[in-house]
């Protein structure tokens, strides 16, 4: 499979946190499976780490530097992945849900045939076959 990790599943991953989902660890670590990285994360991560280096303790350079050592692919944004998000609709009348670097991460995801796995709750209210829900 391509999947293409959210990036609290990327920084836990790269430190091997407990908060790692064991469906999530095993999903990475088998060898079948083609592992990816958003530009959208490096860029998160960038402005999370800018604004509060005390809570984030990576730079988005570093995390794309361990992410290449780790052999995670890079998926950079393009239009196509621009024209996906414009598709997606969050069916949820109990919560909403604003965050843009989550929503590119599942067009990329949508565009490009990849299964976007996160962690994130509120996720799965997209109802993309693309989101898996670790």
């Amino acid at each position: 499979m391509k999947l293409l990790l959210d990036t609290h599943l990327i920084l836990w991953a790269l430190n091997d946190n407990p908060k790692l989902p064991d469906m999530a660890r095993t999903l990475i670590l088998d060898s079948e499976n083609d592992i990816y990285f958003s530009a959208a994360s490096v860029w998160e991560t960038t402005i999370k780490y800018m604004s509060k280096p005390d809570k984030i303790h990576i730079s988005g350079s570093k995390l794309a530097d361990l992410c290449r050592s780790m052999e995670y692919q890079m998926l950079p944004i393009t239009d196509k992945h621009v024209k996906a998000l414009e598709t997606l609709v969050y069916h949820s009348r109990n919560q909403e849900h604003h965050d843009p670097f989550d929503r590119i991460m599942i067009a990329q995801a949508k565009a490009d045939g990849l299964i976007f796995v996160t962690h994130d709750s509120k996720l799965p209210a997209y109802k993309e076959a693309c989101v898996m829900s670790v």
